[in-house]
């Protein structure tokens, strides 16, 4: 069977950083589709995604929605659309060159043997470039508990740039999942990790945005506590009726 690869690229006042980020995966010469998923964006990244998918019909889809839902629910919106037409690879990244397009190719990779693949901060050869002391205080607290709370295995649980084949995703609980943001990363991982498909790390550089503004907010943190307790809760239940 063809595999067929997909790229879910969400979108929120993208408008700065989008063109560029296409072409660039674009550039790349691989057999893949890009979705954009734009939240209404105000401040027009969803007309600039409207002009790329009519400029290069074959390579670029968007899907529009309402308004800002969430990095969770878009990248489910993803999935759903991209199982829908039968891609067996999807992967999804931010929209603001934090994740490497460079990395793409080893990613896809190392599907052949693996069910999901993250790119990792947090692994030999990983980092972060232009972050605040208090980010990466943030960012070590939130893999550190996630990985104590819910048994997360993996060196990088939060990240959002991830490959994974098809049948792996068909096997995530999607209409069930609860976050609504970045959080629904750690509900995924949970996910896959429970059905023992092999979970690979790649090595990525992550760089600050230099463009647009973060979307993680207080919320985000607030929420992402919320889903930590919860699966906590459901390992722990799991745990008794295995004993």
């Amino acid at each position: 069977m063809r595999e067929r690869n997909l790229v879910i690229v969400p979108t929120y006042n993208e408008a700065d950083n989008l063109e560029s980020l296409v072409r660039e995966i674009m550039a790349l010469s691989l057999d893949f589709k890009v979705l954009i998923v734009d939240d209404n964006s105000p401040d027009g990244t969803g007309q600039i995604a409207d002009r790329l998918s009519q400029e290069n019909p074959e390579l670029v889809s968007v899907l529009h929605r309402a308004g800002k839902l969430g990095l969770g629910t878009a990248h489910r919106a993803g999935f759903k659309w991209g199982l829908k037409r039968g891609f067996t690879r999807l992967l999804t990244m931010d929209a603001d060159f934090s994740h490497p397009p460079s990395a793409i190719p080893e990613m896809i990779r190392r599907l052949q043997r693996a069910g999901l693949v993250i790119g990792s901060r947090y692994v030999e050869g990983g980092k972060t470039e232009g972050w605040t002391i208090l980010r990466k205080i943030n960012s070590w607290a939130a893999n550190f508990l996630s990985r104590l709370l819910m048994g997360l295995k993996a060196k990088d649980t939060t990240g959002a740039f991830r490959a994974y084949r098809a049948e792996c995703l068909e096997k995530v609980p999607l209409d069930r999942l609860k976050a609504r943001g970045y959080a629904a990363n750690l509900e995924i991982l949970y996910f896959i990790q429970k059905t023992g498909a092999v979970i690979e790390e790649v090595p990525i550089k992550f760089v600050n945005r230099e463009k647009g503004q973060s979307k993680i907010s207080s919320r985000e943190v607030r929420e992402a506590i919320k889903i930590m307790l919860y699966y906590n809760r459901l390992k722990r239940l799991d745990i008794r009726n295995i004993l």
